[in-house]
């Protein structure tokens, strides 16, 4: 990916929504590719090799849920779904087909761009070496040493909270699906066990944020999952 001129593949039927997203992401001098249905999102997913996707779910020749499935059968590029889906279902189903994040419509450009940008340094991050050293707001932790400081005082965190963390740190800027974290941290018998995470969270979110009330960092996808944002 180029430090200057990231390329995004805008995935949309609607006419306005589609200019009106592709605008704002060349006005942050971004290089923008548009297509309207799934055979066409393909193609240019395919052709154009962007660094983020931005996709509906619901396209005239079929369903976006369609596209991320075929883009992830050979790329792993984050994908942003926009949708007037609102259900819990869909987003669920969007998430776990592979995408990275979900907008609902209607939405503000300072959403759109926050939740762009985050993807993309996630993408950077990947393609860097992995550092020891993760950080987020006045929070560090050393993953050579298992070790979690908050304005350099270390935090203890029991071995659930720091899987989960880890599984966080792993993903960050990406929302996570409450069925993917129950599997990653307590095992396949316990995806439906909500009630744990909710714990948990909650537990990190008391050792970790300077308002447990209105975290910064390690936010809720309501109804979907929990996203650790990275500033």
């Amino acid at each position: 990916m180029s430090n200057l001129t990231p390329i995004v593949l805008v995935l949309e039927d609607e006419r306005e929504i589609r200019g009106f997203v592709v605008n704002a992401l060349q006005a942050e001098g971004w290089q923008v590719f548009e297509a309207d249905t799934v055979r066409q999102g393909l193609v240019e997913a395919g052709t154009r090799r962007p660094d983020l996707i931005i996709a509906d779910l619901g396209l005239p020749d079929g369903d976006g849920i369609d596209f991320i499935r075929g883009v992830r059968t050979w790329s792993g590029v984050p994908i942003i779904v926009l949708s007037a889906r609102t259900q819990e279902a869909a987003k669920v189903q969007a998430l776990d087909a592979g995408a990275d994040d979900y907008i609902t419509k209607p939405f503000g450009t300072a959403e759109l761009l926050a939740r762009t940008r985050a993807n993309l340094r996630r993408l950077r991050a990947g393609r860097t070496l992995p550092d020891a050293l993760f950080r987020f707001g006045d929070v560090e932790v050393d993953q050579a040493a298992r070790v979690v400081r908050k304005a350099g005082q270390e935090v203890h965190l029991t071995p659930i909270e720091y899987r989960l963390l880890g599984v966080l740190i792993g993903q960050a800027g990406r929302v996570l699906t409450h069925p993917f974290l129950l599997r990653e941290c307590w095992g396949p018998s316990h995806s439906q066990s909500t009630h744990y995470l909710r714990v948990y969270m909650g537990n990190l979110r008391h050792k970790l944020e300077d308002d447990p009330a209105q975290p910064r960092h390690i936010l809720t996808e309501i109804g979907v999952g929990y996203r650790l944002v990275v500033d």
